[in-house]
């Protein structure tokens, strides 16, 4: 006699019970460590009283690979990260592999008071530091009561 409540293959059936929630949630990652390739590179993004900051976590790229533009209002952030060359003689077969590798993309809608003519971007330590000064208008400024 079976059990129609508990089957026999109990992994398969979480992962079909995964399959379904990730058409249910297409947006969140499938389980708690992993990340959708498209949110490649992650982002801080925050302002100070003359520029807007933006941090893109991307180690181990060449800086040289990666292409920042500001055109209407949107920053891309782009480029390629290539796996590593296999050494001669190195037989290592993967079986998991976490680190994306690809072509990425990340498209930021920059707030109206960032002025695309004062850009400033540099990488170290695998941080890519983007700072876009604001316009004069929007700056906060005291006024003196007369």
């Amino acid at each position: 006699m079976s059990d129609p409540f508990f089957s026999t293959d109990l992994l398969g059936e979480f992962d079909r019970l995964q399959r379904q929630m990730a058409s249910l949630f297409p947006a969140f990652p499938a389980s708690l460590r992993a990340t959708r390739s498209e949110m490649f590179p992650l982002l801080n993004i925050g302002s100070t009283d003359d520029s807007v900051e933006i941090v893109a976590f991307a180690p181990g790229l060449d800086p040289a690979a990666i292409d920042v533009s500001i055109d209407k209002g949107l920053l891309t952030i782009s480029g390629e990260r290539r796996p590593p060359e296999r050494q001669a003689g190195d037989d290592t077969r993967v079986y998991a592999s976490e680190r994306f590798m690809g072509a990425f993309r990340r498209v930021i809608e920059l707030p109206r008071h960032a002025d695309s003519g004062n850009v400033h971007a540099r990488y170290a330590n695998g941080c890519l530091t983007i700072s876009i000064g604001r316009s004069e208008a929007s700056k906060p400024r005291a006024v003196t009561v007369q």
